[in-house]
């Protein structure tokens, strides 16, 4: 199994919503490719709590896949390519790991 996490700092203000709209829209977006895109084994988003201590990034996204080969159909999926789409013109920051497990 292959787990991909990644980590989003976003903009206060793009695509004319908030920080936190930016994060809620994300999160409902991003969840919801579990239903489109069947290599998806396991998908949850986080949002950051407001003003918590010692935090750098504003939504966590944890994900698991069986394989690299399915990661990677995830990551070429045009329903994900949407929502990473978007994403670019909202984050500031992105950092992710992959790693089997």
């Amino acid at each position: 199994m292959v787990k991909h996490i990644v980590f989003f700092k976003l903009e206060e203000n793009a695509e004319g919503k908030s920080k936190i709209e930016l994060a809620e829209y994300i999160k409902a977006e991003l969840e919801n490719l579990k239903n489109v895109i069947p290599e998806i084994k396991m998908i949850e988003v986080g949002i950051n709590v407001p003003n918590a201590p010692k935090t750098d990034y504003d939504i966590a996204l944890n994900s698991e896949f069986d394989s690299f080969e399915a990661l990677d159909i995830y990551q070429n999926h045009p329903a994900h390519l949407k929502v990473a789409g978007f994403i670019g013109k909202v984050r500031t920051v992105r950092a992710a790991v992959d790693y089997i497990f």
